[in-house]
């Protein structure tokens, strides 16, 4: 009776300590004192710059708007083509690749002043999404409607990562100026917030990993049980040495 009870205890206690060890990588930003209130500066925000192959959706209004009109572009919008420029009406040929909405606009209605009387102009990038894919409750494609997107909030909008998911190795994958960057993304740290890869640009990929649970909850338990065996036989390992 008494080799049984010490056989349950051992195993028992062996279980919640491998429950305990995993939950230790659950939590988000674990270095982050949550017991106050801190505030930090936010110095990583960039403004998204245009690409080749985005498109633009260009409002312009004036004194005398009927001189300015191009009803296609205000349902498909403006496509930069792969010398990063732009074909508007009066004005022809503009590059766009590189800047940002705010100064194209403001090239644009610099121009237009030579053609419309007090032209003013807005600038969207009707292209910008986001992907996030693997461990998390909705994977999908995600239009962004601003131009301001975090690695937070398109998690987020993928319903968040499953309990099963890897969080110390989130894969971010970003194509700038015809090269591939693959990132790693610890969500478990701060430090996240002050990432220069915190926000999002057009195009951006998140993969979520999955841990080995994931595949085990598939495979009916597999892991679950090879973990008890294993417990069962490291224990009678002990105690048939302990009771020698």
């Amino acid at each position: 009776m008494k080799k049984r009870f010490l056989l349950l205890y051992a195993v028992t206690a062996m279980l919640l300590l491998s429950a305990c060890n995993a939950y230790k990588n659950v939590p988000y930003f674990q270095d982050l004192d949550k017991s106050k209130q801190t505030t930090e500066d936010i110095k990583n925000f960039s403004a998204l710059t245009i690409q080749n192959s985005d498109i633009l959706g260009i409002t312009v209004s004036s004194l005398n708007p009927k001189a300015y009109s191009d009803s296609s572009a205000r349902v498909s919008g403006y496509l930069v083509d792969q010398n990063g420029e732009i074909r508007l009406p009066l004005i022809g040929k503009i590059p766009a690749a590189g800047l940002t909405t705010g100064v194209l606009a403001d090239q644009i209605q610099t121009q237009l002043k030579t053609y419309l009387r007090e032209p003013a102009v807005t600038v969207r990038m009707l292209n910008f999404k986001v992907s996030v894919m693997g461990d998390v409750l909705k994977p999908d494609v995600y239009k962004i409607q601003s131009e301001r997107v975090t690695v937070t909030e398109a998690l987020t909008m993928a319903g968040d990562l499953n309990i099963t998911a890897k969080r110390k190795n989130i894969l971010l994958i970003r194509e700038v100026d015809g090269k591939r960057e693959f990132i790693p993304i610890d969500i478990t740290s701060a430090k996240l917030f002050t990432s220069p890869y915190y926000y999002l640009k057009n195009n951006d990929v998140l993969y979520v990993q999955p841990d080995k649970t994931k595949y085990a909850s598939v495979d009916g338990g597999y892991r679950t049980v090879s973990l008890v065996l294993s417990a069962l036989s490291i224990v009678a390992i002990v105690l048939s040495n302990s009771l020698r």
